[in-house]
């Protein structure tokens, strides 16, 4: 095929969405403004750079982001093979090396002889066919572009950042090393006392906050709130939250916690871990003060503090068709938290999906329905969905349709629907000539 693509944006969205295109035989224009210059988010020069976390979640069937990422591997997904050649331990999770994930996809991308890359800030939309993955902190000028579309508007939510620690600031005769229910090893655990606990609360929920402008104050997006203000609904929330102690034995006592901060490794070389579940938006000297009343975090030094972002995102279902195309242009596409999923693997789905639509519309094909009974197709389907409030999604069950039976159990219910959903892909692949 000699028609090019412009791919704007490298990001996970972006990079995944070049590649399944490349990978058919289509020439691809990838444009993003680093090295030249660098969104608030951002600290280095390299495509698909994580910026919350380092974890790419749950790998089993069991769970709906360990099914997407099964369905995404399926279909040749780059962004998985990179995580996969830059794991860390993490237990049942997949997490990776944030700099050898960056430089695997940058090198791979680079690499291929049909990508020409060009640096420079898109701040205006390209012409068809093109796939817009330029993330949720998109360029202002490009964002009051999108508004100008017929029946889009830019929308905004907040995303929160965890911090994160240098290991040997770590006091290790007061934490210990343990993933839940005994699986493994792969977390360090700082125990809490119910003194220790009720303290770090009590300072914790009046703690200073970073300053908001008024019209930004309520756009927190729910599925990733600051910990403090999941603190402020009630004093036992963390507890029974991030904090939970279950399937946590403090070996020093024999006993479960009242309860405990989890710390997860950041790099290959265990130099950094990262707060489990402690996004947050106070000040950084808040966040010294309060986050060293951890027990083992005392001499804490901090690599990179807790930061808040703007985020953007489209109301899509007023303007998005099938495979994330716009409803006026099929080819012209929208891929990544810009289009309303919510997560790494998330954005990298989406622009899979894109990508592998506009190739079929380019080619006058039909493209593929993945329909409700993936993750890939629920997800799809989520952001062209009318609703009262559109909110970004993570991947869930939920969003999938329900089992053709009744399963009793909520593992066996899993099982079934991750079994389903891969026979459900094989079949569409087969249909739509996709190879792996």
């Amino acid at each position: 095929m000699t028609t090019r693509v412009t791919v704007a944006g490298a990001g996970l969205a972006g990079c995944e969405a070049a590649w399944q295109l490349v990978r058919r035989g289509v020439p691809v224009r990838l444009v993003d403004m680093k090295p030249a210059r660098r969104s608030p988010a951002h600290s280095a020069d390299g495509f698909a750079e994580l910026v919350c976390s380092n974890s790419l979640k749950a790998e089993q069937l069991t769970n709906a982001s360990g099914l997407l990422k099964a369905e995404m591997r399926a279909l040749g997904s780059l962004i998985l093979r990179a995580a996969e050649n830059s794991r860390v331990p993490a237990g049942s999770a997949l997490a990776v090396d944030r700099e050898r994930f960056s430089e695997f996809v940058t090198r791979t991308l680079k690499e291929h002889p049909l990508i020409e890359f060009e640096t420079a800030l898109v701040d205006r939309m390209p012409e068809p066919p093109a796939i817009v993955a330029t993330g949720p902190l998109t360029d202002p000028a490009l964002a009051d572009a999108l508004t100008r579309l017929p029946g889009l508007r830019a929308l905004h939510f907040f995303d929160a950042a965890a911090p994160i620690v240098t290991a040997e600031s770590i006091d290790m005769d007061r934490v210990f090393r343990a993933s839940r229910y005994g699986k493994g090893s792969d977390y360090l655990n700082c125990p809490m006392t119910e003194a220790e606990y009720n303290a770090f609360y009590d300072a914790l929920v009046s703690a200073e906050l970073a300053e908001l402008h008024d019209f930004e104050k309520n756009l927190v997006f729910e599925g990733c709130l600051a910990v403090e203000i999941l603190a402020r609904r009630g004093r036992q929330t963390l507890a029974f939250g991030p904090l939970k102690p279950v399937g946590l034995t403090d070996p020093r006592t024999g006993k479960e916690p009242c309860a405990i901060v989890q710390l997860r490794q950041e790099n290959e070389s265990g130099t950094l871990y990262n707060l489990v579940g402690f996004q947050t938006r106070l000040k950084w000297g808040e966040q010294k003060r309060v986050f060293s009343m951890i027990p083992g975090l005392e001499n804490a030094e901090f690599a990179r503090y807790g930061v808040m972002h703007r985020n953007t995102y489209l109301n899509s279902p007023d303007v998005l068709g099938r495979n994330y195309a716009l409803a006026s242009d099929p080819l012209l596409r929208f891929a990544g938290q810009l289009t309303g999923v919510e997560g790494y693997m998330e954005s990298a789905a989406s622009g899979l999906v894109a990508a592998i639509g506009l190739f079929k519309a380019l080619r006058g094909e039909p493209e593929p329905d993945f329909t409700g009974r993936t993750v890939l197709g629920a997800l799809e389907r989520h952001v062209r969905t009318k609703a009262r409030d559109f909110q970004p999604m993570n991947a869930n069950f939920g969003i999938l349709d329900p089992p053709d039976q009744q399963v009793r159990g909520k593992r066996n219910r899993c099982e079934r629907l991750s079994e389903r959903a891969l026979q459900e892909l094989d079949r569409i692949k087969d249909e739509c000539e996709l190879r792996s």
